[in-house]
C-alpha cells in the first residue's frame, strides 16, 4: 500500500500549470473525436417539437417487449425476489462467490451515483414534473430488461478452476450466438462488449465518479481543499485500491454495508424536506400527473415529458446496457433463474424509490417557493431544495453524494476487470496490473479536467447496449424457457428452503 501510494504522489505532484497543459493538450486531441462518438450514439430525431435520442428508443423498446414477453415477471417475480435476497432459497454448496444480497448491493451500488441526486434535477427542470411519471414507468419496464440480462449473465458464465466467476454480456454474447452457429459474430460483439466496458469503467465509471466525490467534498468544507485535488486524489485511490484489491468477495462485503447505510441516509433527509412541506405534498402529486399528459409548459409537451423521463431512468438504473449483470453473475446460486428475479429489485431500488424520492423533493420545493432555486442546475438545484427546510441539510446531500460516487467507483472496477480479463485472460497478475490502472484514473480523476474523454467513455456504455439488446432478443426464449421450468420446480416443490419464511 505504501508503495502504491508513493507511485500516485510522483504521477500526481506536479505543478498545476502543467497539469492544466496536459488537461488542455488531451481535450483538445480528443473533443473532434468524442463529438463525433457522441453525435453518432446519441442521435436524435425529432417528434413532434421533441429530440428522441435513438439509443433510449432502442432501450425502451426492449424494456417494453421483455415485459409482455417474460409475462410481467416484474410483478409477480417481486415477492419471490425478496424471498431469494434474504437467503430463502440459498444453498451454500452452490456454485459461485457472493450472496444474492451481496450480489444486488454490488448492482445497486453500480447504478445508484450522481445521477440519482442530480440528474433527476435535471430532468424535471427540463421535462417538467411530468417527466416523474414516466422515469417511474421506464423503471418498472425495466425490471424485466434486468431480469433477462441477469439470468443470461449466470447461465452462460465461466466457473475458474480457482472457485472465481466471470460473467456478463461479453460471456453471453459470445456463447450464445455461437450456440446459433454465429461463433465468429459472437466473438466479435463480446470483445467489443469488453473493450467498451473496459473504457466505460475508466471515464464515467471512475473519473467522473472521483471529480464529483472531490467536488463535494470542496463545497462541504467551504474550499478547504482548493488546489489539493492531488492530496485528495491519493487519498480516494488509496481507499478505493484496499476495497479492490481482494475482489468481488472484498467489493460484496463493503457494499453490502455501505449500500443500505447510503440509501437509507439519503432517502431519511430527503423524507424529511418533503414532509417539512407537507402542504405542497398534494399538488406535487398532482403535477406529476397532469405533466405527465399535458406536458405544459415543456418542449415536445407531453411527448417531452416522456422522453426526458425515460431517458433519465435508462440512464440511471442501466437497465439494457448489461454491466449489472457482471456483478450478479458472481452470485452463488446452480438456478440462473434466481439472480434474473434478484435483479428485479435493482431498477426499483434506484429508479422508482431513489429517483423519485429526489424528484418529489425537487417538485414540493417547487410548489411551496417558486424559484427556490434560482438559476441553480443539476446537483445544485436539489441542495437548494434542502438548504430551503435547514441551512446545514446541504452537509448530508453531500455526503450521500460522496458515498454514491465511492460505491459507484468499486462496483465499476469489477466491470472493468471482467471487461480485462475477457479481452487478456484471468492471470493475477494481469487483474493487478488493471486495478492500479483503474486507481490512478481514480486519482486523476480529481486533478484532471478530461470532459472529452468522459465523453467518449459515456458514449461507449451506452452504446454498447446495441449489441447487448440484440443479444437479449435472441436469447429471450433460453430465458423463457427456463424460468417456466424454474417456477415449475418451485411450486412443486423440488426446489427446496433452505430457510423458514
Amino acid at each position: 500500500m505504501k508503495k502504491f501510494a508513493i507511485a500516485l504522489a510522483i504521477c500526481l505532484l506536479t505543478p498545476q500549470l502543467a497539469m492544466a497543459g496536459f488537461d488542455d493538450t488531451i481535450n483538445a486531441a480528443t473533443a473532434p473525436i468524442a463529438t463525433a462518438i457522441g453525435a453518432l450514439v446519441f442521435f436524435k430525431i425529432p417528434i413532434f417539437g421533441a429530440d428522441l435520442p435513438l439509443v433510449v428508443l432502442w432501450l425502451v423498446i426492449g424494456a417494453i417487449f421483455f415485459t409482455f414477453r417474460m409475462g410481467f415477471v416484474n410483478i409477480w417475480g417481486f415477492k419471490h425476489a425478496i424471498e431469494l435476497v434474504r437467503g430463502d432459497y440459498a444453498n451454500p454448496d452452490d456454485a459461485g462467490e457472493v450472496s444474492h444480497f451481496q450480489a444486488l448491493a454490488t448492482a445497486v451500488s453500480g447504478t445508484v451515483g450522481i445521477g440519482n441526486i442530480g440528474g433527476v434535477a435535471v430532468a424535471v427542470t427540463v421535462g417538467g414534473p411530468g417527466a416523474t411519471f414516466w422515469l417511474i414507468m421506464a423503471g418498472f419496464l425495466g425490471m424485466s430488461t434486468k431480469f433477462v440480462e441477469c439470468t443470461l449473465g449466470v447461465k452462460y458464465r465461466n466457473e475458474n478452476p480457482d472457485g472465481s466467476v466471470s460473467g456478463g454480456p461479453m460471456y453471453y454474447l459470445s456463447k450464445g450466438f455461437s450456440e446459433r452457429g454465429m461463433a465468429g459474430f459472437g466473438r466479435f460483439v463480446g470483445t467489443f462488449y469488453a473493450i467498451g466496458i473496459f473504457i466505460g469503467a475508466l471515464g464515467i465509471g471512475n473519473m467522473f465518479q472521483s471529480n464529483q466525490a472531490y467536488v463535494q467534498l470542496n463545497n462541504v468544507t467551504g474550499g478547504m481543499f482548493d488546489g489539493l485535488g492531488w492530496l485528495v486524489g491519493i487519498v480516494m485511490a488509496a481507499v478505493v485500491f484496499a476495497v479492490i484489491i481482494g475482489g468481488i468477495k472484498s467489493i460484496a462485503a463493503v457494499t453490502e454495508k455501505i449500500v443500505p447505510f447510503m440509501a437509507i441516509f439519503y432517502c431519511f433527509f430527503a423524507l424529511i424536506v418533503i414532509f417539512m412541506n407537507f402542504a405542497a405534498i398534494p399538488e406535487a402529486v398532482s403535477n406529476v400527473f397532469t405533466g405527465a399528459f399535458t406536458g405544459e409548459g415543456v418542449a415536445g409537451g407531453a411527448l417531452g415529458a416522456l422522453i426526458i423521463g425515460f431517458q433519465r431512468a435508462v440512464f440511471s438504473n442501466e437497465a439494457g446496457i448489461g454491466s449489472a449483470s457482471i456483478a450478479h453473475s458472481a452470485v452463488r446460486t446452480n438456478e440462473p433463474v434466481t439472480e434474473g428475479m434478484v435483479s428485479l429489485l435493482e431498477p426499483f431500488i434506484d429508479t422508482i424509490v431513489i429517483c423519485t424520492i429526489t424528484a418529489m423533493v425537487i417538485g414540493t420545493a417547487a410548489v411551496a417557493n417558486p424559484g427556490f432555486a434560482g438559476d441553480a442546475t443539476g446537483i445544485a438545484m436539489t441542495s437548494a431544495a434542502f438548504e430551503g427546510q435547514i441551512s446545514w441539510f446541504p452537509v448530508p446531500l453531500a455526503i450521500a453524494g460522496m458515498l454514491f460516487a465511492f460505491s459507484t467507483m468499486i462496483s465499476w472496477s469489477y466491470y472493468g476487470l471482467k471487461g480485462w480479463t475477457y479481452l487478456f485472460g484471468e492471470a493475477a497478475v494481469g487483474q493487478t496490473i488493471y486495478k492500479l490502472i483503474f486507481c490512478v484514473f481514480v486519482a486523476l480523476g480529481c486533478v484532471v479536467q478530461l470532459g472529452p474523454i468522459l465523453e467518449i467513455s459515456d458514449a461507449l456504455v451506452f452504446l454498447i447496449c446495441v449489441p447487448n439488446i440484440l443479444g437479449l432478443y435472441v436469447l429471450a426464449p433460453i430465458v423463457k424457457r427456463e424460468m417456466d421450468d424454474y417456477m415449475v420446480r418451485i411450486r412443486s416443490g423440488e426446489i427446496r428452503r433452505f430457510k423458514n419464511a
